[in-house]
């Protein structure tokens, strides 16, 4: 078992940035990608941006060039958002698998969850 645990979420005005941080517990060895994962009220969950442990980044169309993704260590992710837009705003969530390749950003394979950091951004 694995343990996500999100932190660093707030409410920002639109242009501004917020760091997301993720700790993994348990099993860790275990842990192939670590991702983030964001839901809008009404809508389907949908990826932002997910890491390797050997580094492979990939990100969602809709945020690239303005977040970024880092392994911190082994059990640690974090997700540097700049340039916010209200659409933007939603519960964040961390989530980790353990199988190996390729990690596109999509929720498929993550079967580790944490309990999301809400996101909220004014216009």
């Amino acid at each position: 078992q694995v343990q996500p645990e999100e932190s660093g979420g707030g409410s920002v005005q639109a242009g501004g940035s917020l760091r997301l941080s993720c700790v993994a517990s348990g099993l860790i060895y275990t842990i192939h990608c670590m991702g983030w994962f964001r839901q809008a009220p009404g809508k389907e969950r949908e990826g932002v941006a997910t890491v390797t442990t050997y580094g492979s980044k990939m990100y969602a169309d809709s945020v690239k060039g303005r977040f970024t993704i880092s392994q911190e260590n082994a059990n640690t992710v974090s997700l540097q958002m700049n340039g916010l837009k209200p659409e933007d705003s939603g519960m964040y969530y961390c989530a980790a698998k353990g199988s190996g390749g390729d990690c596109p950003v999509s929720t498929a394979g993550f079967g580790y969850w944490g309990q999301g950091t809400q996101v909220t951004i004014s216009s």
